[in-house]
């Protein structure tokens, strides 16, 4: 019998004891997984078991595969109108705005996240997410095209089947949202396997999708180990397509398991080494916040985070000044405190990562100018690390570091910027700051990055197509872009009265 997380939130933002189910989520019940093993989660700010979770293996996507399957041919897909999916989801975002709270807790417990970036960015998108697409199920049309008169040709865009979807540790819920959402819409049955490291919301998640009444199979969630689980989803036969998020590397992984097996669909959001470009004619002030924001954010793991600053000449040194004050101001300590605006990497192995590429910098000859060592001596923190005196051939310059570690790069004009900025193997996002719409523009359509920011940083939208250039991924999410990945086209052609 799977086992049961209790626990007793007392914070300020939140006060409430939660108690829910951590089984693997098949055919709408919560079991044990096939070997009977767990996997514990751990609180990062401590490194304190939080609970244990049952652990999914080959034999357990298998069982829901079948699952998936079964729902796909009788009680989703084309069995239920889109108008009926939109309405099961909308239900859906009804119980996730009701418990907002909770899973904004939740992800803040095992992700280390703030409560209160967790419950205004991350709960608050997957809500607006999961919405939007609620309001797409019943618009997904073909068309038709003109031949001749004595031929009626038209296509329709069919959901393609039961679909794999592998999501990270550093946005659990908003990444969930992001692939369930335009899955569902699309009338797809869905084999979802959470990271290991933050499974708590995708496991709420499964509570809420059974209370909504969506029928049995069609979403299923299993917690397990990216080498087993995820590699079993990514190469299984019966799968027809796969969504993952997460880095480069595994992402090569998880393309080559695809091709290998059934050549299935892929869609892939990878790392990024994103440029964030500060000229001299820019608001110093609000270049300052957003930079600090654009990196430090999340504690830095973010794809998207603007790791690279270059600054124009002409304003460096005030900008530096501006940089390290605002830097030196922000605190960093218990996830659920009001006032926190950093806390801790998400494992020991992330914390482990990142020191470990400030300490190449260093080595390096690059100059801490800040930072540059844990914060505390328990849990996973690492204080906000700034390094200058660097080279386009150092590791902190060149690879994802994903942690609160960024490069700081003096340039003198928009040719040198641009040269520097698209040397990278990444091309996930970038970010232009100045007062000049028409360099604001011409800069941002020169780099080669999946999005452009002029005048802000990680800032998202539903609505707005997201996904990356170069090794950065393929495919886009978030949009009606993203139902493309979970229709396949499907020509119809009818003879009227032309004769053999």
């Amino acid at each position: 019998m799977p086992t049961t997380f209790t626990h007793e939130f007392n914070a300020p933002a939140f006060k409430a004891k939660v108690s829910f189910n951590t089984g693997l989520f098949i055919n709408g019940q919560f079991v044990d997984g096939s070997d009977n093993t767990t996997i514990d989660v751990i609180n990062p700010t401590n490194g304190k078991v939080i609970t244990s979770v049952s652990e999914g293996t080959p034999k357990d996507v298998d069982l829901a595969v079948d699952a998936a399957h079964a729902a796909f041919d009788t009680t989703w897909g084309l069995h239920t109108p889109g108008a009926q999916r939109s309405r099961l989801m909308s239900k859906l975002v009804d119980l996730m705005e009701k418990n907002a709270d909770e899973l904004a807790a939740l992800e803040a417990l095992d992700n280390g996240k703030t409560f209160n970036w967790a419950r205004n960015i991350d709960v608050a998108g997957s809500i607006d997410c999961i919405r939007y697409y609620a309001g797409w199920a019943d618009k997904i049309t073909g068309q038709v095209q003109e031949t001749t008169e004595d031929k009626l040709t038209y296509s329709r865009h069919e959901p393609i089947g039961v679909v794999g979807q592998i999501i990270p540790w550093n946005f659990p819920l908003l990444m969930m949202a992001w692939k369930i959402g335009p899955a569902l819409a699309c009338g797809n049955t869905v084999v979802l396997k959470p990271s290991e490291f933050t499974p708590l919301t995708a496991i709420r998640m499964c509570h809420l999708i059974n209370e909504a009444g969506f029928p049995p199979g069609v979403v299923n969630v299993l917690t397990g180990y990216g080498n087993t689980t995820g590699n079993a989803i990514s190469s299984h036969m019966r799968i027809e397509k796969v969504a993952f998020t997460g880095s480069t590397l595994v992402g090569r992984k998880i393309m080559e398991a695809a091709a290998r097996s059934n050549l299935k669909n892929v869609t892939l959001e990878l790392g990024g080494k994103s440029p964030n470009i500060i000229f001299d004619d820019a608001d110093i002030e609000q270049a300052v916040n957003w930079a600090v924001f654009g990196i430090f954010w999340n504690h830095g793991q973010t794809c998207t985070a603007g790791s690279r600053i270059f600054v124009q000449e002409g304003i460096y040194d005030e900008f530096f000044k501006r940089f390290m004050e605002k830097t030196r101001s922000l605190k960093i300590g218990d996830p659920f405190a009001p006032d926190t605006f950093q806390g801790p990497q998400v494992s020991e192995i992330q914390f482990n990562r990142i020191m470990s590429y400030i300490e190449s910098g260093k080595a390096a000859g690059a100059k801490v100018e800040i930072g540059g060592e844990r914060h505390g001596s328990e849990g996973y923190f690492i204080k906000p690390t700034i390094f200058t005196n660097v080279d386009p051939s150092m590791k902190i310059v060149q690879e994802e570091i994903f942690g609160p570690v960024c490069v700081l790069i003096k340039f003198k004009d928009e040719e040198d910027v641009i040269k520097q900025a698209n040397d990278t193997l990444y091309g996930l996002a970038a970010a232009v700051f100045t007062q000049d719409l028409n360099r604001a523009l011409n800069t941002a359509h020169r780099l080669k990055a999946g999005t452009a920011w002029i005048n802000c940083v990680n800032s998202f939208n539903s609505n707005v197509p997201f996904g990356g250039f170069k090794q950065s991924g393929i495919g886009r999410e978030c949009g009606d872009y993203a139902l493309t990945n979970y229709t396949a086209v499907k020509a119809v052609h009818v003879n009227l009265g032309h004769k053999m």
